[in-house]
């Protein structure tokens, strides 16, 4: 099935030139992403590419990879997909990029797949844990990251466990909230969980205290939320202000720092899906790195979860550049990866080989506590 893959892999590696081998010098690799900077979803981005400049800075530090320096681009495309194209077309084509890392969006990385192919760039790390950008295998496609239906899964095994029978399903009218939808219903049907209500709301024209009174209508016990940014806490206040007091549950896409600013102590009991180790457990060693590295940099940084996992991104690709050698290559990389099997940082672990590049499957469940801060 891979043979005539496998076959241009032995070409490149052979020494002829390939169009995706563009962006790597004697001095340096140059990445590039187009990602959601602005707007209700910028604030956690630009918190995963700190993370992963933190990680860059240190190696950069140290001498590099092979003695080349990591440069790494981004630009805004406010989760619009003909923006992410756009930019994406012009990292290749202008810029020169040897890799696209850590773009966001699945609708997103689904249109700019047609370039990476043509080119023969890599995307790595995308932010997106759909499982229809999973489910055809891409040789230049490298997740890092759980699939949305691993934390799916997980939020309904909860739900069994806690015999909650009154479930409903909160959504935003986009591709993020549809997909984040279409996996809740998936799990809920495997566990033979009814979904008493599905509310969606238009991330353009949100009519939060409209769609809290159709939730409090329904009466459940959980509310699954699918949706990200100022629009998951928006619509828990405005659903406190009605008599409902259920528990809210989240995808890892939430972000804990926005919990803790808008909604205080009424924040606790929030339970989210994390795919990335705890932020405050250092006695795993990738997040003890991730600590003395931010401390280094600026002892009074506070270290945030998303960036932590921009820096588990960035490990996990620097990892691979090692592994491809001095002589770096789209091809080499790609055989790199998928020699090397199972990555492991502590609990997070990474899974490549010639026929799944799906990353990891680690998920575990966190309940926000009093402080704001999250319990496992």
């Amino acid at each position: 099935m891979f043979r005539p893959f496998a076959l241009a892999l032995a070409v490149m590696i052979g020494g002829v030139a390939s169009a995706g081998d563009r962006g790597v010098t004697p001095t340096e690799i140059r990445l590039g992403a187009s990602a959601v900077l602005s707007g209700p979803l910028g604030a956690q981005t630009l918190e995963f590419g700190e993370g992963s400049r933190l990680y860059f800075e240190a190696v950069n530090a140290a001498g590099g990879v092979h003695g080349r320096k990591i440069l790494y681009t981004t630009l805004d495309d406010g989760f619009d997909v003909k923006r992410a194209v756009e930019n994406t077309r012009k990292l290749i084509d202008e810029q020169g990029v040897f890799m696209i890392y850590n773009n966001t969006g699945t609708a997103q990385t689904a249109a700019i797949l047609p370039l990476a192919e043509e080119s023969r760039t890599i995307i790595f790390g995308p932010v997106t844990g759909a499982t229809s950008i999973r489910s055809k295998f891409n040789p230049y496609l490298f997740h890092v990251r759980a699939n949305y239906a691993d934390e799916a899964r997980r939020i309904v095994a909860h739900l069994q466990e806690m015999s909650v029978s009154r479930v409903a399903v909160v959504y935003q009218d986009d591709g993020l909230g549809k997909t984040l939808l279409a996996e809740l219903q998936q799990a809920a049907a495997a566990a033979k969980i009814s979904i008493n209500a599905e509310v969606k709301l238009d991330p353009k024209a949100t009519d939060y205290p409209g769609a809290a009174a159709a939730i409090e209508r329904a009466q459940p016990q959980a509310v699954l939320l699918g949706v990200a940014g100022g629009t998951l806490t928006d619509f828990i206040k405005a659903t406190l202000q009605t008599s409902l007091r259920p528990t809210f549950y989240g995808f890892s896409i939430a972000n804990v720092d926005l919990i803790r600013r808008d909604l205080k102590e009424q924040g606790r009991g929030i339970v989210l899906a994390q795919i990335m180790p705890p932020l405050r457990n250092t006695t795993i060693p990738v997040v003890a790195e991730y600590h003395r590295t931010l401390r280094a940099k600026n002892p009074a940084a506070v270290p945030s979860a998303f960036q932590l996992e921009g820096f588990i991104h960035a490990k996990l690709l620097v990892d691979g550049l090692r592994r491809a050698g001095r002589n770096l290559s789209t091809a080499s990389f790609i055989k790199a990866m998928e020699d090397a099997g199972e990555i492991i940082f502590g609990r997070f672990a990474a899974r490549y080989s010639p026929s799944s590049h799906n990353g990891s499957s680690y998920v575990e469940l966190a309940i926000v506590d009093g402080s704001g801060q999250l319990r496992y």
